[in-house]
């Protein structure tokens, strides 16, 4: 029997190991796949306060999660395939056996959305991907689209230069939602190009991309594009299926929370991406973390 079991390792889960650890709770952390969540897949945070100039978020991350470990937060890596959150002792079930704790902490973020067309599912891996960091060097002197224009669309863009020799911007509106020292560095960019009022209505390709046909949204107009890569950068699908009927959830798929990172069910208490919030940041997560753990740890004291 653990203390506190977090679901997820990214900014927020980490935050939540390093200070439920310290606190000398017997705790849990389980991460299906590589710690560091969206934040692994980063390259450079300028807007992270006290990081030096030029740190990238795997380099962030690997430090929260040896600090984590320092303060004797455990690690297991597995995929959450159930809960049972009902009772005041708490069960998570996974794939390499069932846990149980006093308290749980959700930290399992967001995914990146896909499009939804023709060619996308049958081409992951052969020049559609969702990070660009990870995939970047594939693509060197080729040209390669990214599809979207928030602050990550345009930060991977940016980030594509680097090895793409040419990048395109796909965005479905005639302004990006990007701040605006984001935007300046893409439009001071020889190397991108921005695609105006476009969506991709087909990506085209037997094993690899070789283009996309896209559909100007304004004109009706279709038009073909040559590129050896599409970075999707459209939005986030909360992961919150695995607690269907367990916890309170939103319309858009993501958990309601109080100020002190509580859901609606005792015990049980959710941080970073995955809550219903305005900003969704490494800055953000880590205090959500923290909040979390502090929490848990008052929780945990009033109740056992």
């Amino acid at each position: 029997m653990h203390d506190i079991i977090i679901i997820g390792g990214g900014p927020a889960g980490l935050t939540a190991g390093l200070y439920a650890g310290r606190a000398k709770l017997k705790t849990l952390l389980i991460e299906q796949m590589v710690a560091g969540g969206q934040a692994a897949t980063t390259d450079l945070l300028e807007n992270y306060p006290g990081a030096p100039e030029g740190s990238t978020g795997p380099d962030l991350t690997e430090r929260m999660e040896e600090q984590a470990k320092k303060f004797g937060c455990e690690f297991v890596m597995g995929e959450v395939t159930g809960v049972d959150l009902s009772g005041k002792e708490k069960v998570v079930t996974t794939n390499v056996g069932e846990f149980k704790s006093k308290a749980v902490i959700i930290t399992s973020g967001a995914t990146h959305r896909k499009l939804g067309c023709p060619g996308e599912e049958d081409l992951i891996g052969g020049g559609v991907s969702f990070c660009a960091t990870c995939d970047a060097a594939f693509f060197e002197d080729l040209p390669v689209a990214v599809v979207g224009g928030g602050d990550s669309a345009i930060s991977a863009a940016i980030y594509l230069t680097k090895f793409a020799s040419r990048v395109y911007v796909i965005h479905r509106r005639d302004a990006l939602r990007a701040t605006k020292v984001v935007q300046e560095k893409a439009f001071a960019n020889p190397k991108i190009e921005i695609v105006w009022d476009s969506v991709v209505d087909e990506i085209k390709g037997s094993e690899t991309v070789e283009a996309l046909k896209l559909k100007n949204v304004k004109t009706g107009e279709f038009s073909e594009l040559p590129v050896d890569g599409v970075f999707m950068y459209i939005g986030l699908v909360p992961n919150t299926k695995f607690l269907q009927g367990q916890v309170k959830i939103n319309p858009a798929g993501y958990i309601p929370v109080t100020a002190n990172m509580e859901t609606d069910v005792p015990g049980v208490f959710a941080a970073g991406d995955v809550t219903a919030k305005l900003l969704r940041q490494v800055v953000t997560a880590v205090g959500d973390g923290a909040t979390a753990a502090v929490a848990a740890e008052k929780y945990i004291e009033d109740n056992f």
